[in-house]
């Protein structure tokens, strides 16, 4: 995991490069995608949205609630219309759920109208940091978290590295130097205005 590791994905060549580039970050739960995500975002002088939030928002409930009363489809349902609009605009870091990747159109939407970096980290990290939080409906009722872990890891993987065009270990550097080594990538690369 060593990183960073430069990546086209499976759609193909990089996205269009304008002068306001979006940034998004994908990876399993815990990795720390809304902590860099906000960091990266003061950092390059950009807006920064969690799209867990925006529906939490919109929902006027929690994402807990939506998938006890909705379902996971209809929780995606909503990510699908909230990642899409936010994907729209210019000039934003956006941290995505761990499970954006699912949906075909999410996963066309990031890789196109960005730069997609997937943050990896060991599951053994990210099995500390979930043991006492109940509000991740994935987590609610694994009777082996490692084993969910594990299987979210198989399934998402391989989606959240077809989209990437960089890969990063969350851990490093913690979060203020993983920040600024993502933005100083970004501009060694000319991808975001230096």
């Amino acid at each position: 995991m060593a990183g960073p590791r430069k990546l086209n994905g499976a759609y193909g060549a990089p996205f269009f490069m304008n002068k306001q580039p979006n940034i998004y970050l994908v990876g399993l739960m815990a990795v720390g995608k809304t902590t860099i995500g906000r960091l990266l975002a003061a950092q390059l002088g950009m807006r920064f949205y969690d799209s867990d939030r925006v529906i939490e928002e919109r929902a006027g409930a929690d994402i807990s609630w939506i998938f006890d009363v909705e379902g996971e489809d209809g929780f995606r349902s909503r990510e699908v219309q909230v990642i899409d609009e936010l994907t729209k605009g210019s000039g934003i870091v956006l941290a995505t759920g761990g499970g954006a990747v699912l949906r075909e159109e999410n996963r066309r939407h990031l890789h196109e109208r960005g730069i997609v970096i997937y943050l990896k980290s060991p599951l053994k990290k990210l099995v500390e940091r979930t043991r006492r939080d109940k509000r991740r409906p994935l987590l609610r009722n694994a009777a082996d978290p490692m084993a969910k872990f594990n299987d979210l890891l198989e399934q998402r993987g391989p989606l959240y590295e077809g989209i990437a065009h960089y890969q990063f270990c969350a851990d490093a550097d913690g979060p203020q130097g993983l920040a600024r080594r993502i933005a100083r990538q970004l501009r060694e690369d000319e991808r975001i205005p230096t």
